[in-house]
């Protein structure tokens, strides 16, 4: 039989053992002693007891620790100014010879920079100015991001060059698709529709769905690149003019009595009463608002994110058949049988401004992207290019054998215009520099007359309905090649289109603040905010935002006599008086400089000047 061993003497018994282990608390006086005595202080009390009373863990047993790491996310530190930061090393242990990020051309930082620093608010608060201090600096930030990430843009807008002294107008539709790739040449085809003619047309703000629709009734969607046919009905009724709403799943048709609304699959959502013998349509994507022209001279506009009618404006001109919209800020154009083109806002009853064109009546109005020119012609078989920025003044004109009855401007500036059965096409010098028309760039003869006219987004494709039915023609340059994925993307989803439905609704701008200049929504009115503050003044009897005048603040006991209050009082006094003494002096100076100039001899006029 095998015996347990004995335990030794050293060993002490099993039951001794936890009172060995266990010490004799310590007093605060004992810790006392010890630190007196020279001893070092070691832990505190309240740890070193915690310590003590802590039960051990065995060090080979795997128990799962518990996780250190904070639910709060961590920040990386900031480097201190003071210290110096090497360049980083890579693995060889090479420096980089260009450390941090990479410069970007001051230009081109330009181009992206939305805020005019040289505009100062005058009279700022500190407050004030110190959020436009952030606000300047956030947007230099994004705009060094725009100009650095502009190089991830690797499409380039394509061109049209013919060979030495070659006239590129001679060149035929032909010519190009046999020149460019497959894909490309996929994009030009021909409907023959000659049954239900002439057609009006209209592509989606992505550029990827084609909607058109005859005067005989026939309405038609579909996605043109695939070619895959979406809808397609007939009303039974003359149809004037065709629209897509915010997007390719709502269609207004502008038919013979009424407005009607349409899905994607044909049917029939709303008849707008309100609407009736509408001529031309046009949509504002920002403002979620469909704008009619009708035979009654009304210019109408009709809210589709709410159903209700914003604004009903009589332009007292008669019939209202030539209507367009300045995409840069959202005003609406309509051109009159007496030569004129008003500006319409909602905001306003009375036109924005009226602009003499042509001596007989306006037959058709385009604006470019970038809202700076606007080309209009008339019943004089003229061509005319306006520049909107200054005072409309027309900068270039042409006199055509047939008279424009159609314009259109393409993204990168382009000038398309249909002339009976004919389509010219000028181009200018880059896309903010205005069409030349001396020689026409590209021209294409139809099989029937001309009704509509829309060049495509994102695509060198111009759409043309004509009598005969459909055309689609390349034209190289036209069209921007990169487009922004977040706000115009031909290849989203169901879901994701969706998703931008929402944030477009979001971010919807209010019909009030449409106007011709719309950086003036940035500015201060100064003028009309002195106007309130005097009326303001008036009516209450005094300045509520007059500096208060100094009460001294009581002091410790015996230091707030009345002779030091009065004596405090009259040095802030005795301070402001010089302050307005040196003002004036500075000012002095530029007086007399202004009272030794030559007068000119004195008139009786003079009374006049202020």
């Amino acid at each position: 039989m095998e015996t347990a061993p004995k335990p030794s003497k050293d060993v002490p018994p099993k039951k001794n053992r936890l009172k060995a282990k266990r010490k004799k608390p310590r007093r605060y006086w004992d810790e006392e002693t010890l630190t007196a005595a020279g001893a070092s202080p070691g832990l505190p009390r309240n740890k070193k007891r915690n310590r003590e009373l802590r039960p051990q863990r065995p060090k080979n047993t795997n128990i799962a620790k518990k996780s250190r790491v904070s639910r709060k996310p961590q920040l990386p530190k900031k480097p201190r100014e003071g210290r110096n930061l090497e360049p980083q090393r890579s693995v060889s242990g090479a420096q980089d010879p260009f450390p941090g990020p990479a410069p970007v051309p001051v230009e081109a930082a330009r181009k992206f920079r939305r805020i005019d620093k040289s505009k100062k608010l005058p009279h700022s608060k500190s407050k004030t100015r110190s959020r436009l201090e952030v606000a300047e600096a956030e947007e230099e930030e994004i705009s060094i991001k725009a100009a650095r990430s502009e190089l991830l843009l690797a499409e380039e807008p394509g061109f049209l060059e013919g060979e030495d002294g070659e006239d590129t107008a001679k060149i035929c539709q032909a010519d190009i698709v046999e020149a460019v790739d497959i894909a490309s040449a996929a994009k030009h085809f021909d409907l023959n529709l000659r049954q239900f003619g002439p057609y009006r047309l209209n592509y989606s703000p992505t550029g990827r769905h084609l909607a058109f629709g005859g005067h005989r009734g026939h309405v038609a969607a579909l996605d043109w690149v695939t070619k895959r046919l979406m809808c397609e009905i007939n009303v039974m009724e003359a149809v004037r003019d065709i629209r897509f709403l915010h997007s390719e799943a709502l269609l207004a048709v502008a038919q013979n009595r009424w407005l009607h609304i349409y899905d994607n699959q044909g049917i029939e959502l709303h008849c707008i009463r309100r609407c009736d013998r509408v001529t031309r349509l046009e949509f504002l994507p920002f403002h979620f608002l469909l704008a009619t022209a009708s035979e009654t001279g009304f210019l109408t506009y009709l809210d589709v994110s709410v159903g209700k009618i914003v604004a009903a404006l009589n332009a007292r001109a008669g019939r209202l058949d030539v209507m367009t919209k300045n995409p840069y800020n959202a005003v609406i154009h309509l051109g009159h049988s007496n030569g004129t083109v008003s500006l319409w806002s909602p905001a306003m009853k009375e036109p924005l401004a009226k602009i003499l064109c042509h001596r007989g009546g306006v037959r058709a109005v385009a604006v470019d992207s970038t809202g700076t020119y606007m080309a209009t012609s008339g019943l004089d078989h003229q061509l005319k290019i306006f520049d909107l920025r200054g005072m409309f003044q027309p900068l270039s004109a042409r006199t055509l054998p047939q008279g424009a009855g159609h314009l259109a401007f393409s993204q990168r500036g382009l000038l398309a215009a249909g002339m009976g059965d004919v389509v010219n096409i000028w181009a200018g010098q880059g896309k903010a520099s205005p069409p030349s028309l001396e020689q026409p760039y590209l021209t294409h003869r139809l099989s029937g007359h001309v009704h509509g006219l829309q060049f495509c987004p994102f695509e060198d494709v111009l759409g043309v309905g004509h009598s005969g039915g459909i055309t689609s023609m390349l034209v190289p340059g036209a069209a921007e090649p990169n487009f922004d994925g977040l706000e115009s993307n031909p290849y989203r989803s169901q879901k994701q289109r969706q998703e931008w439905e929402v944030k477009a609704l979001l971010e919807k701008v209010p019909a009030e603040l449409i106007c011709l200049d719309p950086r003036a929504l940035a500015e201060v009115d100064v003028i009309s905010l002195e106007q309130e503050k005097k009326e303001r003044i008036e009516r209450l009897g005094y300045d509520p935002e007059a500096k208060a005048p100094f009460q001294p603040k009581p002091k410790q006991k015996g230091r707030s006599s009345t002779a030091s209050l009065v004596k405090r009082k009259r040095k802030v006094m005795d301070k402001e008086h010089r302050d307005k003494v040196r003002q004036s002096l500075e000012q002095q100076p530029q007086k007399q400089e202004k009272a030794k100039l030559p007068r000119a001899r004195p008139s009786a006029l003079d009374r006049f000047v202020r």
